[in-house]
């Protein structure tokens, strides 16, 4: 049996809620937050690890005042129907307030072969069924429907944010109904806030696999994981298990405090990857949102023996 690769954490220092998409051209690319939450930088390597010395573009940047003009959060870099398209959320300014946390959920799009070359074109927000609270989308596709999949605030239930599905008639309008398919409802996940939120999803083994992150973004966050079957309804809520602990969280013993916000992708050696985001102290000086060392990290995912996925212990650090 080959061995497994191991990868040297973190990847990226001080980028969080990480992307990582690999592309028919081979490359790999990344986006993440930054901690200034200012502006959206894409990168590319051949490679995971050289990701780590890539050097970054940036696609787009805050406004000074407006609805885009503060706390630029979680991009993700997606390939649909022959163009690129970056989901982010983004909140606003006001004379009394720098930053209120009222976030709304846009699109980018850019028709390059390369996306870090072109420009990227602002397709406005992406509408959901409130005006509310809304961040982390993510986009996925199966059997020829584009879904959407986001966090937002429903103005009728207590908690910060549910995760929601619909699908999409193009890559930043949705069209049909909009199914909730979990609410923080664990201890583990209302530990400060009440969130599940930063979904992404891997479709394996006949199965429709999809985490996300719940709690305050301290060293309680921690990540939850989706099920449904592949032949299922995916707007049916039904359709959809809660695994009842959580899948990844905080190890002391390995100095991993908080890890999160992952994303999915596949290694040269056709191993599937966790991309996320942790700490490495447990201790925080104020608000852990403006703590700007959320490294992204990347490990193997394992899998058990009936088809679910293994998501183990966050790594030890291995560069100083």
């Amino acid at each position: 049996m080959s061995r497994k690769k191991e990868y040297s954490n973190p990847l990226v220092e001080q980028r969080a809620d990480p992307w990582v998409y690999k592309h028919t051209d081979g490359y790999y690319y990344f986006t993440a937050s930054v901690p200034e939450y200012d502006r959206i930088e894409v990168r590319r390597a051949a490679t995971i690890e050289g990701l780590r010395d890539a050097e970054p573009v940036v696609a787009w940047r805050k406004y000074e005042t407006g609805p885009l003009s503060a706390n630029i959060w979680a991009p993700e870099i997606h390939y649909i129907h022959g163009k690129w398209y970056i989901y982010f959320a983004a909140a606003r300014t006001t004379e009394t307030k720098e930053g209120l946390f009222d976030h709304r959920m846009y699109a980018l799009e850019n028709e390059s072969a390369n996306p870090l070359e072109g420009r990227w074109v602002e397709k406005g927000q992406v509408k959901t069924a409130w005006e509310s609270f809304a961040l982390d989308a993510t986009a996925f596709q199966h059997k020829g429907v584009l879904y959407y999949v986001w966090a937002q605030k429903d103005p009728d239930i207590p908690g910060n944010s549910n995760l929601y599905i619909s699908e999409m008639e193009n890559p930043w309008t949705l069209t049909g109904p909009q199914t909730m398919i979990a609410r923080p409802e664990h201890p583990w996940e209302v530990i400060g806030f009440s969130v599940n939120e930063g979904a992404a999803v891997l479709k394996r083994n006949g199965k429709i696999f999809m985490s996300f992150s719940a709690s305050a973004t301290d060293h309680h966050y921690c990540m939850g994981l989706l099920t449904a079957d592949e032949d299922s309804d995916l707007l049916d809520a039904a359709s959809w298990s809660k695994h009842p602990e959580p899948v990844f969280q905080t190890c002391e013993e390995n100095g991993q405090f908080g890890p999160g916000h992952n994303s999915f992708t596949v290694n040269e050696n056709g191993e599937d990857v966790l991309i996320y985001h942790a700490r490495n102290y447990k201790e925080i000086t104020g608000d852990p949102l403006y703590d700007p060392n959320r490294h992204t990290r990347a490990q193997v995912l394992h899998w058990n023996e009936d088809g679910t996925p293994n998501f183990g212990l966050p790594v030890k650090d291995s560069r100083r």
